[in-house]
């Protein structure tokens, strides 16, 4: 049995999949870190970065629970 299980808080996840889930451009992601409205992301190298998947779960999960109540 293969126990070798990643877990999502620890997992990384590139830009591109960011974009994919989230539905914005990149210009919309860096100007909504810049002002501390989206997770940073992890510098891999001089010019890779990644975010964890967790933190981005939790931003879309935030955004929804934020829409539904102001509907409400």
């Amino acid at each position: 049995m293969n126990t070798n299980v990643v877990s999502n808080s620890k997992r990384l996840i590139r830009l591109p999949e960011v974009l994919n889930r989230t539905g914005l451009c990149k210009a919309w992601i860096y100007r909504l870190i810049s002002r501390n409205e989206f997770p940073s992301p992890i510098k891999l190298g001089e010019r890779a970065i990644a975010f964890l998947e967790s933190d981005i779960d939790k931003w879309i999960d935030e955004k929804i629970t934020l829409s539904r109540n102001k509907v409400a």
